[in-house]
């Protein structure tokens, strides 16, 4: 099997946080903190995907890979499939890393390799089972918090479905929570595997009703039948699952100060 590929979509554009991708934290850029966490993973080649000249040059002066995508291409799935058919056309297995998800742990993008050379899936994507005090927390704090939603699954680790809300409801859990420490909530990481020809057959289909709905494009996949992986991973350094806003980037400079910048490792 041929080198599986990273690419990292990074836009200028962006309603919330114009320019995200060059904002520094903590002295520096978001864009140079999640290529490094793709240059962490063994045995990958990585790229950044861009369709604007300063992050193209960015990417040069630091000497990040980059290749140059269409400014109309609708999605990130579309971004990382042009950048793998210009920079690898041979690369089986793809890994979309958002370029505004700088604190992703490595070791969550080597299990969702990992899970795709296993067979199988169409596609990987990681989980954390909440502790009942973190679930507590996201409860109180989702509304003003980056939240990549949760998954439920089947006994193999199939996800069955992905929300925004806190899912599966639990009529007992007075008696769950004494029965065991962990949850039964699986919070979503917004970090995707595709094997070639699963990512291929993603960005042809058409937008899903349920992705319109809940505005989650893997729903698009569940729709269609295709097999999403749930990875189970622990929680990483710096809980932070992506950074949208000035505001986002203020929380992560704090929990830098914190727990100490993964970037120095």
């Amino acid at each position: 099997m041929s080198k599986p590929l990273i690419v990292i979509p990074a836009r200028m554009a962006s309603k919330r946080f114009p320019g995200k991708p060059l904002a520094e934290i903590s002295g520096v850029s978001m864009l140079r903190r999640t290529a490094r966490v793709a240059d962490r993973v063994a045995e990958t080649d990585f790229v950044v995907a861009t369709d604007h000249a300063d992050i193209a040059a960015h990417c040069e002066a630091y000497d990040l890979p980059v290749v140059m995508t269409d400014a109309d291409l609708p999605s990130g799935s579309d971004r990382t499939l042009s950048a793998a058919q210009q920079f690898r056309a041979d690369a089986e297995i793809i890994v979309n890393l958002q370029g505004d998800a700088p604190f992703t742990d490595p070791a969550h993008v080597d299990a969702v390799i990992s899970r795709l050379k296993d067979g199988g899936a169409d596609i990987a994507t990681p989980a954390i089972r909440l502790t009942w005090e973190a679930l507590d927390t996201l409860r109180d704090t989702k509304l003003t918090t980056p939240f990549s939603g949760t998954t439920v699954i089947e006994n193999e680790g199939r996800a069955i479905w992905f929300s925004k809300n806190i899912i599966p409801a639990m009529r007992k859990e007075a008696e769950l929570r004494e029965a065991d420490t962990l949850s039964p909530v699986l919070r979503h990481v917004g970090l995707y595997g595709f094997k070639r020809v699963a990512l291929e057959r993603f960005n042809a289909l058409p937008q899903s009703h349920y992705e319109s709905l809940e505005g989650l494009e893997q729903l698009r996949a569940i729709e269609a039948g295709m097999y999403v992986a749930i990875v189970q991973v622990d929680a990483a350094q710096i809980s932070s699952p992506g950074i949208d806003t000035p505001q986002d980037l203020a929380r992560a400079e704090a929990l830098i100060a914190k727990n100490g910048d993964p970037f120095l490792l």
